[in-house]
């Protein structure tokens, strides 16, 4: 190996992601007119400091310890504002000062936002970092009652822009998302800290349609989605990182979707702790106190979303860990554009999750003929409340257009994992308790093809139980090394015409337990173990 074009390569790579350039000369904001009282508007003067840094070529605008007010900052190429220890960056609270600003790429965040407190367009090397806040006053922008209107800007959007870093800030209080970067290139977000939970739709970070993504030890605390990617165009969300992040949500924690027209490919997420929210009334209502899902992926409008890969993630009382949905609601991206066809949702990996307290099931669904494909669990451990009597059901209805919530289909029939119209569902050391009885299966897969279930444990508790496993309409199965607890309990049901090809491999529970429903005949089931005999 060259050791010396390996460095070349390295330290081109960092260049990439540099802050913007001619960073030696520095415009204090102050030598502008701006005042740090509190009071008075300074928005003329930062923009001033602004234009003045862009025409010297670029470098930073300063802005130091005080409490400055301010209205919409237009960004420029080659321009950061760095914010230092004991500054904080207030947004005006007359909507006035914000005034109309549409970009020129189209999308259909167009539909609810036209204002932002930091802005910019079309713009490359640019920056806001430093150890100061900005505040966004959002408990001042009232909320009158449906996403889909105007007058609550974002605190920061940046729209189309190559190579932004934003790092070391802290961000709170916005009138509605946090911060929206929309068809971005080699974008990197570094130790942010966010907290926002005054008003509604109060996302924490917002990645829209944007491509050479670094997400790295941000904390997130939201009233609304903490960490959501989205494709409100026809551009993928793609080649992004994330790693070493909090996140806590009266929503999502990690979501991809709900819109998706672009679709969304190589997502990589490691290392997060997720827990619920420490602000413990949500705006939406009690039903959010404690959020919705820990993990959400989604595919509803339309866009091929493919290679997501989700690993070592721990939370604690989040009600749904997993949530992944491919459906039709099929909104368009201008509200006069056509409607999307359906998408696609495969190869998706969520590997070493541990969750405790969680109190309903995780689900992984499609539609009939529209499956979810290729999904792989590996080292999944969950422990669910529990506590549910009632006699299990199995069917659930697809909702094909509703709008995709981890909690959309009520308390489902089993208390662990249910997946619906999946082809390649692979299950892999999965460990399922509750901490009260639950009368409910572990497991329900329904119209599901090529489903393995490898080193699956499960425990209950509850002596009067609907069987562990439930396969319905399940063609191409294999089971194998699977422990349920709890003798009285029956291990593995089938049932459904459609169910064939079950294999059943070495597990703790013999063939006499396994229960045949209607439309299963003995010949669908083959036992490993007695054929090596």
């Amino acid at each position: 190996m060259n050791l010396g074009k390996l460095l070349l390569e390295t330290l081109a790579a960092f260049t990439v992601f540099a802050p913007a350039r001619g960073a030696e000369t520095r415009h204090d904001i102050r030598d502008f007119g701006a005042r740090g009282d509190g009071v008075t508007l300074c928005t003329i003067a930062i923009q001033k400091a602004v234009d003045a840094c862009a025409a010297d070529g670029g470098g930073t605008v300063y802005c130091g310890p005080g409490a400055w007010l301010s209205g919409t900052i237009t960004l420029k190429s080659h321009v950061s504002l760095y914010l230092d220890n004991g500054c904080t960056l207030f947004g005006s609270t007359n909507l006035a000062d914000y005034p109309p600003w549409h970009p020129r790429l189209r999308s259909y965040t167009d539909n609810y936002v036209e204002q932002s407190l930091i802005a910019g367009e079309d713009l490359e090397q640019v920056g806001i970092f430093g150890r100061g806040t900005i505040d966004g006053n959002g408990q001042y922008f009232p909320f009158h009652g449906k996403l889909a209107e105007l007058g609550r800007p974002y605190v920061i959007r940046l729209v189309n822009c190559t190579n932004v870093t934003v790092a070391g800030i802290a961000l709170r209080s916005s009138p509605m998302w946090m911060q929206h970067y929309l068809a971005c290139r080699q974008l990197v977000l570094r130790d942010l800290r966010v907290f926002n939970h005054v008003n509604h739709n109060n996302d924490g970070l917002d990645i829209d349609s944007c491509s050479d993504v670094i997400i790295s030890g941000c904390m997130i605390d939201s009233g609304d989605d903490a960490l959501c990617f989205k494709s409100t165009t026809d551009r993928l969300c793609e080649n992004v990182t994330v790693d070493n992040c909090i996140l806590s949500s009266h929503c999502e924690a990690i979501k991809l979707g709900t819109e998706s027209n672009g679709g969304f490919k190589n997502i990589t997420i490691n290392n997060c702790a997720i827990m619920a929210p420490r602000f413990t009334r949500s705006i939406y209502g009690d039903s959010q106190n404690s959020g919705v899902s820990g993990i959400a992926v989604m595919t509803v409008d339309g866009g091929q979303s493919e290679n997501i890969n989700i690993s070592n993630i721990t939370m604690r009382d989040v009600p749904v860990p997993i949530f992944i949905r491919l459906a039709n609601r099929a909104r368009p991206i201008t509200s006069d554009g056509p409607r999307p066809g359906v998408g696609k949702l495969r190869l998706l990996t969520l590997s070493n999750i541990s969750a405790t307290g969680a109190r309903n099931a995780c689900s992984i669904t499609g539609l009939p003929g529209i499956y979810v494909a290729e999904v792989f669990l590996s080292n999944i451990q969950l422990s669910f409340k529990g506590g549910e009597k009632r006699a299990a059901t199995v069917l659930v209805p697809d909702l094909a257009a509703d709008y995709p919530v981890g909690q959309m289909f009520g308390r489902l029939p089993c208390y662990g994992i249910y997946g619906h119209h999946v082809r390649g569902l692979k299950l892999n050391n999965v460990h399922l308790t509750t901490r009260a009885p639950d009368e409910r299966p572990a497991i329900i897969a329904d119209d599901v093809a090529s489903l393995t279930l490898n080193g699956v444990e499960t425990g209950s508790r509850s002596e009067a139980a609907a069987p562990a496993i439930w396969l319905r309409n399940v063609s191409g199965a294999f089971v194998q090394g699977c422990q349920i607890s709890l003798a009285k309990r029956v291990p593995l049901r089938l049932e459904g015409p459609a169910t064939q090809n079950i294999f059943i491999g070495v597990n703790d529970f013999s063939r006499q337990q396994i229960e045949l429903g209607d439309g299963v005949t003995s010949g669908a089931v083959s036992h490993l173990e007695a054929e090596r005999q």
